[in-house]
């Protein structure tokens, strides 16, 4: 099957779209974009020509994908996300020159409203606040919230919050899907079901 297109949307030659993507009102994707399989494309969507989209992404209402964001397969991006890909912009001063990679890695989510400035990574499993700005990179299965963003817990893959500290030592399973996760200074790795 090949993907889905509302008459409304604008999808440029060239553009590579998996099969089963969704794509919705008034989106426009640009001629070198890349979309992966079983993708949703929300109402009023930008996809510009360098961006890379894994399979599975789901990107709700009025967020644009600018130049040299690449999303891995299974993110989320929330309503009126944003990101960035010039970190010092001036209209009188041309900086297509400067754009910064912004690499969002498989699993994370990206909460309504949330700005990812330019130049981070967002490690797997990741979840970002509705509202946080993200100004530098936040590690796998962290939770981040604020302005600017600032870790306060870990997060499991099924998307429940962890009983762990920030920092430390500890494990702790995630209650819904029986996953047992493992912190060690500050770097939680997942571990074998039960």
């Amino acid at each position: 099957m090949e993907y889905q297109t509302h008459e409304t949307a604008i999808v440029d030659e060239g553009a590579t779209i998996g099969a089963e993507t969704r794509i919705w009102h008034w989106v426009h994707i640009c001629d070198g974009a890349v979309i992966g399989k079983n993708c949703s494309l929300g109402q009023n969507v930008f996809v510009g020509n360098r961006v890379t989209i894994g399979n599975n992404v789901r990107i709700q209402n009025n967020v644009s994908v600018y130049d040299n964001v690449t999303l891995e397969d299974d993110v989320f991006c929330g309503p009126s996300m944003v990101f960035t890909n010039v970190y010092n912009p001036r209209a009188a001063i041309p900086r297509k020159d400067e754009f910064r990679d912004t690499l969002v890695k498989s699993g994370a989510t990206l909460g309504a409203n949330c700005t990812i400035v330019c130049g981070v990574t967002i490690q797997e499993h990741a979840f970002v606040a509705a509202g946080a700005v993200v100004n530098r990179d936040v590690p796998a299965y962290a939770l981040v919230a604020g302005v600017p963003a600032r870790q306060i817990g870990w997060m499991s893959e099924y998307g429940e919050q962890l009983d762990l500290p920030i920092e430390g030592e500890g494990e702790a399973t995630c209650s819904h899907a029986g996953d047992k996760y493992r912190l060690l200074g500050r770097v939680v790795e997942k571990l074998a079901r039960n």
